[in-house]
């Protein structure tokens, strides 16, 4: 359903006007219309609108049309402010200019006007000369305000995405006709700049199809990135606004939706409709903000018989300033500031990458000596955050660990921006990683690790070879005192080898010396657990082992692991029947076969199998004393496991028979993140008797707060021998709900109060979901707009596990009902409380009379600050599925 809800393409970002097309696929914005020159003076210092993210009471706008000298059809140009969808703006909100007359052309030609105390949105309007024109555009402003506040809403958020979308084409066509294979490291980091939709898919493609990939479906590339939305929404009357309005269809940092002006396509199509009469139709004009001017985009050709075509173009709110919510990728990092190329990742906000908004961005820190500096910035998408001009810098010296933050405008108004640590270069002694010290072996490329205090100043590193050949050597940070070095020494002889590693701001490189050996190739010892499918290889140079033969049993080669000079790899054999039959103890002969046709015999031996134990039972507990949930979500799945639970479940040995005393059980997530030790010795583990035992796990202790998702657990032995993993259970992290309000009206969102529920995945009336809501990611909220519920109860899909739905306990609450219904828009679908029509029953068709869309009711807007007193639910008692041995 998501698919289909995004099917209409963002570069065609408004319908036409035309009602019979309201419906259909709109055609491009690919028409040239005019150009609009607009100016903004406050306390002052006048700037471009493309400088200006939003405006204020007070701002003085000059306005120029710039038609051609020969333009034969005279415009009207007005300026309209309107105060909100339920207040009609005064007449004298409104002014105008006759754009032909050769006295306003020769007095500059441009609009005058100053914002009004109490306005809060601008509307340009380039009328068609005709007889009453004026009058009639004040009547259609005047009679629907509501309906032109939503349209100057729309158009600006469309306004603000078409530039995300723009400077990602733009980025894209270019790399690819400059050099095509940038655009794998370049794709992902313009995508996070941008907030746009990657599909990673693309990254494996051929370069010839690669640029296409990555600019095909356009109308799931842009992302809402919440400050972009929050720019264009200004304050709206109250209570008894405007359905569209509501901040709670666009909540701050709602990542992951779509950008809402996707879906008002066609709420716009039908508002400027409604306003078609005899004499005029109202088209909409995208804006594209370059060269400090606005260039207005069509996608309906104007028509200059009745109806003529009005020519909508919607200015910044007048609101507060919302400065850009940016934030280092990695806060704990530390950069070099010598280097020539520093770039300090960022994201967070889009619009300071593809916009002039921001704008004099400064990185200020302090040298060594107190005294303070600032460094130019320059945002790149392209390259993922904030170029560094680290020139003034000179032979200053910087501490370590210095605070720098960046500093700059956001329109007219002063920002502070993100904090990153700098330092600067030094001399420090470098060393080879403990693990790595005999692990160079010529005839192969290998790989070792250099390590000092501090490593983010590597500007390069060179290796010299016995025979004195120089060589580049290509590196990578991987910690902040190291640093992976790859080596090409398949052509290399033994001896020693010297590395020189150059830091930028040092003129002095620094010399490390190493030693190469070479590796004969030893096999030492195979080995397999019986009941294993597969067994371990030891020795040296196990890079040429092509297969192993035990007892007419073929066991092919796994991921090579060295450690110490010392290789490992894993043998899996083919035919699983046959290796079962190794009985435990036996001592045997294999051979391994080489790439290159050697064969080698070597030991090996059958080993006990590895312990194994049997899953009796599960009991889910809580700590609060009387076994139940503080929570009202009843989990329906009797696998899932809440986080502030705890798990008591009960063990029978297998192999051996008996438990010992220093067997241990291990309990991990799938993906390996965490993992936690039962032992007797910790008290979490207990014997019932020498077969069976009881184990005790505290998610929330063992694990924190951000473990999630399937649990298994294995047996592990006093000798360090593990058994195979077991699924245990899925391990979930619950919101805590405190109240449901509904609106008696059926067709109104209820409002659901709580905290954590960015750990919802979505909600719906009904167990079968017919109409589910989508919780955005990342959702900070404490309040969300929810469907009704179905019968009575409301059904929720938890973040951590969504392929299971789990009923909420809690009893709606009634609350008064909005009296406003808005029917000239349809519902605007990207919006978290929009329900869904089921994919079986088509979207009814919207009836021929409807109330003004400037009347539609409006939901609570989430709020961030309700108290979170969780609910209760019973403990579950549960019988596990069968264990799936693993190898």
């Amino acid at each position: 359903m998501a698919a289909r809800l995004f099917r209409l393409p963002l570069v065609l970002l408004l319908c036409s006007i035309s009602a019979t097309l309201a419906f259909a696929d709109p055609a491009p914005f690919d028409l040239a219309g005019p150009k609009l020159e607009v100016r903004v003076t406050r306390g002052g210092q006048t700037l471009s609108i493309t400088k200006i993210p939003n405006l204020a009471v007070g701002d003085r706008l000059w306005i120029k049309a710039d038609f051609p000298q020969a333009q034969s059809a005279h415009y009207l140009l007005v300026a309209a402010f309107l105060r909100g969808s339920t207040n009609p703006p005064p007449e004298n909100w409104f002014t105008k200019a006759e754009t032909w007359n050769k006295k306003f052309i020769e007095q500059g030609g441009a609009l005058n006007v100053t914002v009004p105390e109490g306005a809060q949105q601008v509307l340009l309007f380039l009328v068609p000369e005709t007889s009453g024109d004026y009058k009639t555009l004040i009547g259609a402003v005047r009679g629907r305000p509501g309906s032109f506040v939503r349209a100057s809403q729309d158009l600006n958020q469309a306004n603000l995405d078409r530039t995300r979308l723009d400077v990602y084409m733009d980025t894209v066509r270019k790399l690819n006709s400059e050099d095509p294979e940038k655009l794998k490291t370049v794709s992902p980091l313009l995508a996070r700049s941008l907030s746009m939709q990657l599909d990673k898919n693309c990254l494996q493609q051929d370069l010839e199809q690669l640029a296409p990939c990555l600019t095909q479906k356009q109308d799931s590339l842009i992302l809402n990135d919440g400050h972009s939305t929050s720019i264009v929404e200004a304050v709206t009357g109250g209570p008894a606004g405007d359905l569209v309005l509501q901040a709670s269809y666009t909540p701050q940092a709602s990542y992951g939706y779509y950008s809402p002006y996707i879906s008002s396509i066609v709420d716009i199509a039908r508002i400027m409709d409604s306003f078609r009469t005899a004499v005029f139709q109202y088209i909409p004009a995208l804006a594209s903000m370059r060269d400090e001017a606005l260039n207005l985009k069509l996608n309906t050709p104007p028509s200059f018989h009745n109806p003529k075509s009005v020519i909508v173009v919607a200015l910044p709110a007048v609101e507060a300033a919302q400065p850009p919510p940016l934030h280092p990728i990695d806060e704990k990092q530390i950069f070099c500031a010598q280097k020539n190329d520093l770039i300090l990742p960022a994201d967070g906000a889009p619009l300071v990458f593809s916009t002039n908004y921001a704008r004099d961005l400064v990185l200020q820190l302090k040298t060594k000596d107190g005294k303070q500096v600032e460094l130019p910035l320059k945002p790149d998408a392209a390259q993922g955050g904030f170029v560094v001009d680290t020139k003034p810098l000179g032979n200053l010296t910087l501490g370590q660990n210095v605070d720098a933050s960046v500093h700059g405008l956001w329109g007219f108004e002063p920002f502070h921006g993100p904090t990153f640590h700098l330092q600067g270069a030094r001399e420090q002694q470098w060393q080879i990683a403990s693990a790595d010290q005999e692990a160079l072996v010529v005839g192969r490329d290998d790989t070792i690790h250099l390590q000092a205090d501090d490593a983010s100043c590597v500007d390069s590193i060179l290796f010299k070879s016995p025979q004195g050949t120089e060589t580049k050597a290509d590196f990578k940070l991987v910690k902040p005192n190291e640093v992976e070095v790859k080596l090409p020494l398949k052509d290399s002889q033994p001896g020693s080898l010297t590395l020189t590693v150059k830091q930028a701001g040092l003129e002095k490189p620094q010399e490390v010396s190493l030693h190469t050996f070479a590796e004969a190739g030893h096999l030492e010892n195979f080995s397999i657990h019986a009941g294993d499918n597969a067994g371990l290889l030891k020795g040296s140079r196990l890079d040429e082992v092509a297969s192993l033969s035990l007892q007419n049993i073929t066991f092919v080669p796994g991921k090579l692991s060295s450690s110490q000079g010392s290789d490992e790899l894993p043998m899996q054999a083919k035919d699983a029947k046959a290796v079962a039959n190794l009985k435990a103890g036996s001592q045997m002969k294999a051979t391994v076969t080489l790439k290159d046709g050697r064969k080698v015999d070597l030991s090996a031996s059958v080993d006990a199998s590895r312990p194994q134990v049997v899953l009796l039972g599960r009991n889910v507990g809580f700590s609060n004393g009387d076994g139940n949930s503080s929570n009202n979500i009843q989990l329906s799945d009797q696998n899932e496991l809440p986080q502030n639970s705890k798990l008591t479940f009960s063990l029978k040995a297998q192999t051996p028979e008996n438990f010992s005393r220093q067997e241990k059980i291990e309990v991990a997530t799938e993906d390996g993140s965490y993992s936690t030790m039962l032992s007797m010795g910790n008290g979490t583990l207990t014997l019932q008797d020498s077969k069976t035992a009881l184990a005790t796990l505290d998610p929330s202790k063992a694990f924190g707060g951000s473990a999630f998702g399937p649990l298994h657990f294995r047996l592990i032995d006093g000798n360090g021998v593990a058994g195979d993993w077991q699924p245990l259970a899925t391990l979930v992290r619950l919101p805590e709900l405190k109240e449901l309000k509904c609106p008696s009206p059926s067709d109104q969102p209820c409002k659901l109060t709580g905290s954590d529920l960015f750990l919802v995945d979505s909600v719906a009336g009904d167990p079968q979901f017919t109409h589910p809501v989508q919780v955005p990611d990342g959702f900070p909220g404490s309040t969300l707009p929810v469907p009704h519920p179905g019968a009575g109860n409301l059904y929720v899909k938890l973040r951590d596990d969504p392929t299971v739905v789990n009923q909420v306990t809690l009893t709606a609450q009634s609350m008064p009902a909005l009296k406003e219904h808005a029917a000239s828009a349809p519902p605007n679908q990207s919006r978290p409380d929009y329900v869904r029509p089921s994919p079986a029953t088509p979207a009814p068709a919207a009836a021929p009379a409807q109330p003004p869309a400037d009347t539609q009711p409006k939901p609570a807007t989430p709020d961030t600050t309700a108290p979170q007193t969780p609910p209760p639910a019973a403990p579950q008692t549960t019988t596990p599925p069968p264990a799936t041995p693993q190898s």
